[in-house]
């Protein structure tokens, strides 16, 4: 039978998603662009249906962004922020679904909307930030099946988003795979049977099937980046021991109580055990193959959604509304509310921070460095986010484009056969001497504010003589 739902909290809900669309625009263009949003604006210059870690949805809008507002991070930051407003909503929606009345539905939009996840993924844009809208919506769907019976609309609808995510994020396809292992384990078996599911599927499949095919011709270089990261060579990385206790971390520890609530709550309710069945097999494969912390983070809406209702029934709105006012102060680790000179501490909490701060002045140096080389000298970076920020900021300052061997920008091509003199940048010492046959140090980069980011302490080699074509040199080049 239906599930009777309690009215929806539309006036309170609008309120909190108003609030945190408010807060996200009015920051959206403090501090700078982080490094992955410099590569997907690059990125969005070489249009594909792939690129050799990400799938093409994320580069398409920073094209989009680009066409209309050129140069403006907070047109670039904007589909973040509506992503933002949609979480919040959804997670209402969600927790609507699993009964909640008017108060814990806001309970629980107040907590997404203050959960350090939620707010870090969409003050930037990343392929995360549509991976964690898509994962809701789809959550939102699944309870509607698990609650109300399947039906082929619905499955289609899961379908749709499914496929759609994965064009920002391919790590949906995960979840749907423990999600059906799940079903098969706790059930409700019969909907292995129901053949909305495999209509469901087919269509997800077929969405991102152009992404699945440029991976196939280019020899699956996804593979590549997610053994990197399993092996720990992301900046965002962290060891395996920590992949639980950061759990409480980036949720935010007083929101513990809802999300565990709502994790037990799944558990116990035989209609959506699924679902927190999910969660866990979901956390101890990605335990198993070494993913990153946040991975997880797509689930939590649902877990907030779930928890809200038990949490205000045992403490009552008055303690939930302390407990959520007490974590409004995380957003300091997570927004760029404090002065730029004054991030040292958030930078040290949160990785990402500091990966916004200090580009434009870091072309600057590498323009004064390369006016004192020969004419028609190349520029090689050892990473995308130092390429893109050459090509951002770089125009301006009478730079010619950026070469890398990093992601995709090795498969954009080296520098020109006449480039016998490049200025390299974080690139590997050992590649440049057997490409070369003179390299000498000519500067390093510094942060002026003093902020411990990836290229701060990066050294710059001039170097001349090439030992063969570019054509011969560049496969050294690369690196996922």
């Amino acid at each position: 039978m239906p599930t009777t739902r309690q009215p929806f909290a539309s006036r309170g809900v609008a309120l909190v998603a108003a609030a945190v669309g408010v807060v996200l625009l009015a920051l959206s263009g403090r501090y700078g662009y982080h490094r992955d949003e410099l590569y997907f604006v690059a990125a969005g210059k070489h249009l594909a249906w792939g690129y050799p870690d990400q799938p093409p949805l994320v580069p398409l809008l920073a094209r989009l962004a680009d066409l209309v507002a050129p140069g403006s991070l907070v047109a670039l930051r904007l589909p973040s922020t509506l992503a933002a407003i949609a979480i919040v909503t959804l997670t209402a929606a969600i927790a609507r679904e699993l009964g909640a009345k008017r108060e814990g539905q806001v309970i629980a939009a107040s907590a997404a909307a203050t959960c350090g996840l939620v707010l870090a993924m969409t003050h930037l844009l990343s392929t995360s930030t549509f991976g964690l809208l898509g994962w809701t919506l789809l959550t939102l769907l699944l309870v509607r099946i698990l609650q109300d019976g399947a039906t082929l609309g619905r499955w289609v609808a899961v379908g749709a988003v499914a496929g759609l995510t994965a064009q920002s994020n391919p790590l949906v396809g995960l979840l749907l795979v423990v999600l059906v292992a799940a079903l098969a384990a706790v059930g409700p078996r019969q909907l292995l049977r129901e053949p909305g599911l495999y209509v469901a599927g087919a269509i997800a499949v077929v969405v991102i099937a152009p992404y699945l095919f440029w991976q196939h011709t280019n020899g699956w270089p996804q593979l590549d980046v997610a053994r990197g990261i399993a092996n720990g060579e992301s900046g965002s990385s962290e060891p395996r021991a920590l992949f639980v206790p950061m759990q409480l971390l980036l949720v935010g520890p007083l929101l513990t109580p809802f999300w565990v609530v709502g994790l037990v709550r799944l558990l116990r309710m035989p209609s959506v055990r699924v679902l927190g069945a999910t969660y866990l097999g979901l956390a101890a494969l990605l335990l198993l193959l070494g993913g990153k912390p946040y991975y997880l983070a797509g689930l939590y809406p649902l877990l907030l959604a779930a928890g809200a209702q038990p949490v205000v029934y045992r403490i009552k709105v008055p303690a939930c509304v302390a407990l959520l006012g007490l974590s409004v102060p995380a957003v300091v680790f997570t927004l760029p509310v404090l002065p730029a000179a004054q991030a040292g501490i958030p930078v040290a909490v949160n990785y990402d921070v500091g990966e916004t701060i200090g580009w434009p002045d870091l072309v600057k140096q590498v323009a004064a460095t390369h006016r004192t080389l020969p004419e028609g000298t190349a520029i090689v970076a050892g990473n995308y986010g130092l390429a893109g920020a050459v090509d951002r900021y770089g125009p301006d300052l009478g730079l010619p484009p950026a070469h890398s061997g990093h992601m995709a920008y090795w498969l954009w091509g080296p520098p020109p056969d006449e480039a016998d003199s490049v200025l390299a940048i974080g690139v590997d010492p050992d590649v440049l001497d057997d490409a070369f046959t003179t390299c000498r140090e000519v500067g390093v980069l510094e942060n002026r504010w003093g902020i411990d980011n990836d290229e701060d302490g990066t050294t710059m080699l001039a170097c001349t003589g090439l030992t063969r074509p570019w054509v011969d040199n560049w496969p050294a080049f690369r690196r996922p």
